[in-house]
């Protein structure tokens, strides 16, 4: 069932499922989009200030996005406008189960046209420790009622 501008509430939360995240995973995804030694190399990021091999934020962040449209997906969204305050707190490490849980903070309907809004969502990324991975907000473009 599609969620329009109107359906959302302030302070509505949703929380996902988790999804593991593999080693093989990591040295992949920053093999191809960031190949820092602390995301590639098991030994050589044991010598690091991480003392192991980490998740690039990107890869935490493109769970994040994935999460975050099984939890949202269901909303009539139009497009992204903006991402606010991306804080990357704890590393994402092998084989941890991250989740994420997500608030609404804005409902705006458009002053200028009325089938649209503008939906705020904050969010927040956990390991399987409640440590938090990561947080931040995104503005989207909403489709109203029809």
């Amino acid at each position: 069932m599609t969620r329009y501008l109107e359906d959302i509430e302030i302070g509505e939360k949703r929380t996902s499922a988790s999804v593991r995240v593999s080693k093989e995973e990591i040295i992949k995804f920053a093999s191809f989009f960031d190949p820092q030694p602390f995301h590639i190399d098991e030994e050589a990021a044991k010598a690091t200030q991480f003392g192991g091999l980490i998740a690039s934020g990107t890869h935490t962040l493109a769970y994040w996005r994935k999460l975050d449209d099984e939890i949202n997906g269901d909303i009539a969204y139009i497009c992204g406008l903006e991402y606010e305050k991306v804080r990357l707190i704890t590393p994402l490490r092998p084989d941890d189960d991250m989740y994420l849980v997500s608030e609404i903070l804005e409902v705006t309907p458009s002053r200028s046209k009325p089938d649209r809004g503008v939906l705020k969502i904050g969010y927040k990324v956990y390991n399987q420790k409640n440590e938090i991975l990561a947080t931040l907000s995104c503005s989207s473009l909403v489709k109203r009622r029809p």
